[in-house]
């Protein structure tokens, strides 16, 4: 895909990048990428952009945790513009707001999309005081022992009458099997796909 862009067509060698919800449809920012950029954006599926104002790549949630992780990259006739399509680990715009246009972007388990984005900042960039990154010290068996025993307690709370212990344990269960999913270099896109799958095939 990289040789059918051309990035020579600006003096500056930057080409502009329309970022879109994968989910919702809404278009979140424009930024623009040189070739670096693109190649970072492709290598590490989470968007990068390089800055005019600070002249550097510049990945998007780099301090915000608040990633564009990639679904799709389109390019459009001329070969001179990107369509991407992510999924935001959290609000697109440094103001707070879902969007740099200052629309709502209410797509569906968009906090499951941002918590998944935190999980996968504590693999990469580990914390001596986060529960997280020493669940991934312990290795894939811990995890997955861990997702076992909140399944279990979630049964247990499901025969119950409390709602609140039920959902406090189901959010345990989500969490976990979250972190499970990271330890295994998978995402809930990667679920949701199988079942979109089947659902199909019904």
């Amino acid at each position: 895909m990289n040789s059918e862009i051309n990035f020579d067509k600006s003096s500056d060698g930057l080409i502009p990048a329309v970022i879109q919800d994968a989910e919702t449809g809404k278009v979140l920012m424009l930024g623009y990428m040189n070739r670096e950029a693109y190649d970072k954006t492709v290598a590490e599926n989470v968007v990068t952009f390089f800055s005019r104002s600070k002249q550097r790549l510049w990945t998007k949630g780099e301090t915000s945790n608040n990633f564009l992780h990639v679904q799709t990259i389109l390019i459009d006739c001329d070969g001179d513009t990107l369509l991407i399509k992510t999924n935001p680990a959290g609000p697109t715009c440094h103001t707070g707001a879902d969007t740099c246009f200052d629309e709502v972007n209410q797509g569906r388990g968009q906090f499951l999309n941002y918590l998944q984005g935190i999980i996968h900042d504590r693999k990469v960039n580990p914390s001596e005081k986060s529960y997280t990154t020493n669940l991934f010290n312990r290795g894939v068996n811990k995890i997955a022992q861990k997702v076992g025993e909140e399944a279990v307690e979630l049964v247990i709370e499901a025969k119950d009458d409390n709602d609140d212990l039920f959902k406090g344990e189901a959010a345990d269960l989500l969490f976990h099997f979250l972190v499970l999913l990271e330890q295994k270099n998978m995402n809930l896109d990667d679920i949701i796909a199988v079942l979109k799958a089947r659902h199909q095939k019904q």
